[in-house]
Protein backbone atom coordinates (compact mmCIF):
# COMPACT_ATOMS: atom_id res chain seq x y z
CA UNK A 1 0.00 0.00 0.00
CA UNK A 2 1.20 3.23 -0.63
CA UNK A 3 1.63 5.49 2.12
CA UNK A 4 4.08 8.31 1.31
CA UNK A 5 4.83 9.60 -1.99
CA UNK A 6 7.33 11.75 -3.10
CA UNK A 7 7.22 13.78 -6.67
CA UNK A 8 10.57 15.43 -8.03
CA UNK A 9 10.95 17.79 -9.92
CA UNK A 10 13.49 21.14 -10.39
CA UNK A 11 11.17 23.88 -9.42
CA UNK A 12 8.25 25.60 -11.42
CA UNK A 13 7.49 29.03 -12.59
CA UNK A 14 3.77 29.75 -13.04
CA UNK A 15 3.82 28.22 -16.36
CA UNK A 16 5.21 25.10 -15.57
CA UNK A 17 2.95 24.75 -12.37
CA UNK A 18 -0.62 25.35 -13.95
CA UNK A 19 0.33 23.00 -16.94
CA UNK A 20 0.91 20.25 -14.04
CA UNK A 21 -2.17 20.67 -11.91
CA UNK A 22 -4.19 17.50 -14.08
CA UNK A 23 -1.19 15.56 -13.18
CA UNK A 24 -1.68 16.66 -9.34
CA UNK A 25 -5.76 16.03 -9.24
CA UNK A 26 -4.91 12.88 -11.04
CA UNK A 27 -2.04 11.75 -8.41
CA UNK A 28 -4.25 12.89 -5.64
CA UNK A 29 -7.59 10.30 -7.03
CA UNK A 30 -5.24 7.75 -7.72
CA UNK A 31 -3.30 7.51 -4.04
CA UNK A 32 -6.17 9.42 -2.06
CA UNK A 33 -5.17 8.21 1.34
CA UNK A 34 -1.40 8.88 0.73
CA UNK A 35 0.93 11.90 2.00
CA UNK A 36 1.91 13.67 -0.73
CA UNK A 37 5.48 15.41 -0.89
CA UNK A 38 6.63 17.60 -3.65
CA UNK A 39 10.24 18.36 -3.80
CA UNK A 40 11.16 21.78 -6.09
CA UNK A 41 14.91 20.45 -6.57
CA UNK A 42 16.22 24.23 -7.46
CA UNK A 43 14.77 25.63 -4.50
CA UNK A 44 11.89 27.03 -5.93
CA UNK A 45 8.05 26.33 -6.93
CA UNK A 46 4.62 28.62 -7.49
CA UNK A 47 3.18 25.61 -5.68
CA UNK A 48 4.88 27.54 -2.59
CA UNK A 49 3.60 31.15 -3.49
CA UNK A 50 0.45 31.95 -5.92
CA UNK A 51 -0.54 28.48 -6.19
CA UNK A 52 -0.25 27.54 -3.09
CA UNK A 53 -4.15 27.70 -1.94
CA UNK A 54 -4.65 25.94 -5.24
CA UNK A 55 -3.24 22.83 -4.27
CA UNK A 56 -4.72 22.55 -0.57
CA UNK A 57 -5.65 19.40 -0.05
CA UNK A 58 -3.70 17.74 -3.04
CA UNK A 59 -0.14 18.21 -1.74
CA UNK A 60 0.80 17.67 1.69
CA UNK A 61 4.42 18.99 2.15
CA UNK A 62 6.73 21.10 -0.27
CA UNK A 63 10.46 20.73 -0.20
CA UNK A 64 12.58 23.42 -1.19
CA UNK A 65 16.05 23.01 1.39
CA UNK A 66 18.34 20.70 2.10
CA UNK A 67 20.01 18.30 -0.34
CA UNK A 68 17.67 17.81 -3.23
CA UNK A 69 19.95 17.12 -6.14
CA UNK A 70 20.48 20.03 -7.24
CA UNK A 71 24.72 19.77 -6.47
CA UNK A 72 27.15 17.76 -7.24
CA UNK A 73 27.97 16.58 -4.16
CA UNK A 74 24.19 15.28 -3.51
CA UNK A 75 25.37 12.04 -4.86
CA UNK A 76 28.00 11.63 -3.08
CA UNK A 77 27.20 8.38 -1.29
CA UNK A 78 27.59 9.67 2.34
CA UNK A 79 25.42 11.87 2.00
CA UNK A 80 22.24 11.68 2.88
CA UNK A 81 19.29 13.63 0.21
CA UNK A 82 16.20 14.84 2.08
CA UNK A 83 17.46 14.10 4.90
CA UNK A 84 17.59 10.64 4.76
CA UNK A 85 13.75 10.02 4.06
CA UNK A 86 12.46 7.31 2.05
CA UNK A 87 9.19 7.10 0.27
CA UNK A 88 6.85 4.47 -1.08
CA UNK A 89 6.52 5.86 -4.40
CA UNK A 90 8.59 8.64 -6.18
CA UNK A 91 8.16 9.76 -8.90
CA UNK A 92 10.46 11.76 -10.94
CA UNK A 93 9.53 14.67 -13.26
CA UNK A 94 12.92 15.91 -14.25
CA UNK A 95 15.26 14.45 -17.12
CA UNK A 96 18.80 14.61 -16.22
CA UNK A 97 20.40 11.33 -14.90
CA UNK A 98 22.75 12.68 -12.37
CA UNK A 99 19.54 14.55 -10.52
CA UNK A 100 17.24 10.83 -10.79
CA UNK A 101 19.96 9.21 -9.16
CA UNK A 102 19.32 11.49 -6.05
CA UNK A 103 15.63 10.75 -6.31
CA UNK A 104 15.87 7.48 -6.79
CA UNK A 105 17.75 6.78 -3.06
CA UNK A 106 14.50 8.00 -1.99
CA UNK A 107 12.98 5.00 -2.81
CA UNK A 108 14.79 2.24 -1.20
CA UNK A 109 12.76 -0.08 -0.65
CA UNK A 110 9.65 1.40 -2.42
CA UNK A 111 8.64 1.92 -6.00
CA UNK A 112 10.59 4.35 -8.49
CA UNK A 113 9.15 5.97 -12.00
CA UNK A 114 11.77 8.46 -13.80
CA UNK A 115 11.23 10.69 -16.62
CA UNK A 116 15.06 10.66 -17.25
CA UNK A 117 15.02 6.66 -17.86
CA UNK A 118 11.40 7.08 -19.74
CA UNK A 119 12.88 9.83 -21.91
CA UNK A 120 15.66 7.37 -23.38
CA UNK A 121 13.40 4.84 -24.29
CA UNK A 122 11.42 4.97 -27.98
CA UNK A 123 7.79 6.86 -28.05
CA UNK A 124 9.00 9.11 -25.11
CA UNK A 125 6.12 11.72 -25.65
CA UNK A 126 6.89 15.72 -26.90
CA UNK A 127 4.15 17.19 -24.92
CA UNK A 128 4.64 17.79 -21.12
CA UNK A 129 1.37 17.19 -20.12
CA UNK A 130 1.51 13.40 -21.99
CA UNK A 131 4.66 13.03 -20.27
CA UNK A 132 2.98 13.04 -16.84
CA UNK A 133 0.64 11.28 -17.75
CA UNK A 134 3.01 8.61 -18.79
CA UNK A 135 4.32 8.77 -15.40
CA UNK A 136 1.06 8.65 -13.32
CA UNK A 137 -0.03 5.80 -15.81
CA UNK A 138 3.08 3.91 -14.98
CA UNK A 139 3.08 4.74 -11.12
CA UNK A 140 -0.13 3.61 -10.87
CA UNK A 141 -0.35 0.06 -13.13
CA UNK A 142 -2.02 2.30 -16.09
CA UNK A 143 -5.37 3.32 -13.53
CA UNK A 144 -4.29 6.98 -13.12
CA UNK A 145 -4.95 9.86 -15.55
CA UNK A 146 -4.71 13.27 -15.00
CA UNK A 147 -7.94 15.04 -14.01
CA UNK A 148 -9.92 18.36 -13.54
CA UNK A 149 -8.63 19.64 -10.39
CA UNK A 150 -11.17 20.09 -7.84
CA UNK A 151 -11.09 23.25 -5.33
CA UNK A 152 -11.22 21.68 -1.51
CA UNK A 153 -12.25 25.20 0.09
CA UNK A 154 -15.85 26.12 -0.09
CA UNK A 155 -15.02 30.18 -0.63
CA UNK A 156 -13.74 29.37 -4.39
CA UNK A 157 -17.00 27.72 -5.09
CA UNK A 158 -18.86 30.35 -3.25
CA UNK A 159 -17.39 32.94 -5.18
CA UNK A 160 -17.49 31.90 -8.54
CA UNK A 161 -21.53 30.84 -7.98
CA UNK A 162 -22.12 34.79 -7.02
CA UNK A 163 -19.98 35.90 -9.72
CA UNK A 164 -21.62 33.36 -12.70
CA UNK A 165 -25.05 32.64 -11.07
CA UNK A 166 -27.50 29.53 -12.45
CA UNK A 167 -29.37 30.48 -15.75
CA UNK A 168 -27.27 31.80 -18.62
CA UNK A 169 -24.74 29.44 -20.47
CA UNK A 170 -21.37 31.25 -20.10
CA UNK A 171 -18.37 30.70 -22.65
CA UNK A 172 -15.53 31.80 -21.23
CA UNK A 173 -13.07 34.33 -23.23
CA UNK A 174 -9.16 34.73 -22.21
CA UNK A 175 -7.80 37.52 -24.61
CA UNK A 176 -4.12 37.76 -22.51
CA UNK A 177 -0.66 36.51 -23.07
CA UNK A 178 2.41 37.39 -21.56
CA UNK A 179 4.01 37.81 -24.84
CA UNK A 180 2.27 40.22 -27.71
CA UNK A 181 3.17 37.63 -30.32
CA UNK A 182 0.93 34.94 -28.80
CA UNK A 183 -2.63 37.01 -28.68
CA UNK A 184 -5.54 37.00 -31.15
CA UNK A 185 -5.99 40.54 -31.55
CA UNK A 186 -8.51 41.74 -28.90
CA UNK A 187 -11.16 43.35 -31.94
CA UNK A 188 -11.74 39.16 -32.75
CA UNK A 189 -12.19 38.65 -29.60
CA UNK A 190 -14.43 41.76 -29.57
CA UNK A 191 -16.91 39.88 -32.43
CA UNK A 192 -16.44 36.97 -30.80
CA UNK A 193 -17.73 38.11 -27.58
CA UNK A 194 -20.98 39.95 -30.01
CA UNK A 195 -21.57 36.70 -31.60
CA UNK A 196 -21.95 34.77 -28.36
CA UNK A 197 -24.08 37.73 -26.90
CA UNK A 198 -25.80 37.43 -30.31
CA UNK A 199 -26.81 34.23 -29.86
CA UNK A 200 -28.24 34.06 -26.32
CA UNK A 201 -25.20 32.87 -24.79
CA UNK A 202 -22.84 35.31 -21.81
CA UNK A 203 -19.48 36.05 -23.10
CA UNK A 204 -17.48 36.23 -19.54
CA UNK A 205 -13.92 38.07 -20.43
CA UNK A 206 -10.97 37.57 -18.58
CA UNK A 207 -8.05 39.64 -17.84
CA UNK A 208 -5.39 40.09 -15.84
CA UNK A 209 -4.28 43.01 -13.11
CA UNK A 210 -2.03 44.09 -15.91
CA UNK A 211 -4.59 44.18 -18.64
CA UNK A 212 -6.42 47.11 -17.47
CA UNK A 213 -6.23 48.60 -21.02
CA UNK A 214 -7.45 46.14 -22.74
CA UNK A 215 -10.00 45.58 -19.98
CA UNK A 216 -11.81 49.07 -20.46
CA UNK A 217 -11.48 48.77 -24.18
CA UNK A 218 -13.80 45.24 -24.27
CA UNK A 219 -15.89 47.21 -21.47
CA UNK A 220 -16.69 49.77 -23.78
CA UNK A 221 -17.43 47.49 -26.60
CA UNK A 222 -19.58 45.05 -25.31
CA UNK A 223 -21.02 46.38 -22.35
CA UNK A 224 -22.96 42.90 -21.53
CA UNK A 225 -20.36 40.71 -21.83
CA UNK A 226 -19.50 39.80 -18.28
CA UNK A 227 -15.70 40.38 -16.29
CA UNK A 228 -16.25 38.51 -13.21
CA UNK A 229 -12.39 39.36 -11.89
CA UNK A 230 -13.51 43.16 -12.12
CA UNK A 231 -16.06 45.69 -10.28
CA UNK A 232 -16.82 42.77 -7.98
CA UNK A 233 -19.30 43.07 -4.91
CA UNK A 234 -19.51 39.49 -3.90
CA UNK A 235 -18.80 38.62 -0.40
CA UNK A 236 -15.18 36.49 -0.94
CA UNK A 237 -12.79 39.77 -2.52
CA UNK A 238 -10.03 37.61 -1.35
CA UNK A 239 -10.80 34.97 -3.55
CA UNK A 240 -8.70 35.91 -6.82
CA UNK A 241 -5.96 35.37 -9.09
CA UNK A 242 -5.41 31.32 -10.40
CA UNK A 243 -7.60 30.31 -7.84
CA UNK A 244 -10.82 32.19 -8.73
CA UNK A 245 -9.99 31.52 -12.53
CA UNK A 246 -9.75 27.60 -11.95
CA UNK A 247 -12.98 27.91 -9.63
CA UNK A 248 -14.56 30.11 -12.65
CA UNK A 249 -14.07 27.17 -15.18
CA UNK A 250 -15.92 25.23 -13.42
CA UNK A 251 -19.34 27.35 -14.25
CA UNK A 252 -18.14 27.61 -17.85
CA UNK A 253 -19.78 25.55 -21.05
CA UNK A 254 -16.70 26.08 -22.85
CA UNK A 255 -13.61 28.62 -23.18
CA UNK A 256 -11.06 30.42 -25.58
CA UNK A 257 -8.02 31.31 -24.60
CA UNK A 258 -4.37 31.83 -26.32
CA UNK A 259 -1.10 29.93 -25.49
CA UNK A 260 -0.87 31.42 -22.02
CA UNK A 261 -1.21 30.87 -18.33
CA UNK A 262 -5.48 31.66 -18.54
CA UNK A 263 -5.65 28.76 -20.79
CA UNK A 264 -4.17 26.39 -18.45
CA UNK A 265 -5.81 27.80 -15.40
CA UNK A 266 -8.92 27.55 -17.21
CA UNK A 267 -8.13 24.02 -18.48
CA UNK A 268 -7.39 22.65 -15.10
CA UNK A 269 -10.10 23.97 -13.49
CA UNK A 270 -12.05 21.36 -16.57
CA UNK A 271 -13.98 23.69 -18.68
CA UNK A 272 -13.65 22.25 -22.97
CA UNK A 273 -11.31 24.45 -24.12
CA UNK A 274 -10.28 26.32 -27.57
CA UNK A 275 -7.10 27.15 -27.70
CA UNK A 276 -5.61 29.29 -29.94
CA UNK A 277 -1.73 28.82 -30.95
CA UNK A 278 0.73 30.89 -32.52
CA UNK A 279 2.81 27.94 -33.73
CA UNK A 280 3.27 24.08 -34.46
CA UNK A 281 5.86 23.47 -31.91
CA UNK A 282 4.93 25.27 -28.58
CA UNK A 283 1.13 24.02 -29.40
CA UNK A 284 2.17 19.93 -29.47
CA UNK A 285 5.01 20.66 -26.72
CA UNK A 286 2.46 22.48 -24.26
CA UNK A 287 -1.15 22.36 -25.34
CA UNK A 288 -3.25 22.53 -22.50
CA UNK A 289 -4.48 19.56 -20.35
CA UNK A 290 -8.42 20.45 -21.16
CA UNK A 291 -10.45 17.45 -20.74
CA UNK A 292 -11.82 18.24 -23.93
CA UNK A 293 -9.36 20.35 -26.57
CA UNK A 294 -9.64 21.67 -29.74
CA UNK A 295 -6.50 23.76 -30.85
CA UNK A 296 -6.06 26.04 -33.63
CA UNK A 297 -2.43 26.99 -35.08
CA UNK A 298 -2.09 30.58 -36.73
CA UNK A 299 0.92 29.38 -38.56
CA UNK A 300 -1.26 27.19 -41.13
CA UNK A 301 -2.80 30.05 -41.93
CA UNK A 302 -0.11 32.89 -42.49
CA UNK A 303 2.34 34.43 -40.01
CA UNK A 304 1.28 35.73 -36.77
CA UNK A 305 -1.76 35.50 -35.14
CA UNK A 306 -4.02 38.57 -36.87
CA UNK A 307 -3.78 35.61 -39.69
CA UNK A 308 -5.63 33.26 -37.47
CA UNK A 309 -9.62 33.99 -39.17
CA UNK A 310 -12.38 35.07 -37.15
CA UNK A 311 -14.92 32.66 -38.83
CA UNK A 312 -12.45 29.43 -38.25
CA UNK A 313 -11.94 30.44 -34.46
CA UNK A 314 -16.19 31.11 -34.67
CA UNK A 315 -16.56 27.83 -35.89
CA UNK A 316 -14.57 25.69 -33.47
CA UNK A 317 -15.72 27.01 -30.58
CA UNK A 318 -19.57 26.10 -32.05
CA UNK A 319 -18.42 22.39 -32.20
CA UNK A 320 -17.01 22.28 -28.91
CA UNK A 321 -20.28 23.74 -27.58
CA UNK A 322 -22.24 21.91 -29.68
CA UNK A 323 -20.12 18.36 -28.42
CA UNK A 324 -20.71 19.95 -25.13
CA UNK A 325 -24.49 20.24 -24.60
Amino acid sequence: MVQTVLIYSMGEVIGDGLIKLPFIAGLRAAFPDARITWCAGKGETVYAGPLKAVVDGYIDEILTTGRTGAKLADLLPWAKPFSGRTFDLVIDTQENLRRSLVAWRASRGGRFVSAAVQARKAGWPVAVVDRLARLLALATDGSGAPRPLVLSHPDPLAAAKALLPEGPTYIGLAPGAGGKDRRWPLERYVQLARNLEASGRKAVLFFGPDEAADAQVARYAIPTALMPEWNRTDDYPTVKGPLLAIALAGRLTAAVANDAGPGHMLAAGGVPLLSLQQDHRKAVKFRPAARRLELLVAEDYGQGMAALPLDVVDAALQRLIAGVS
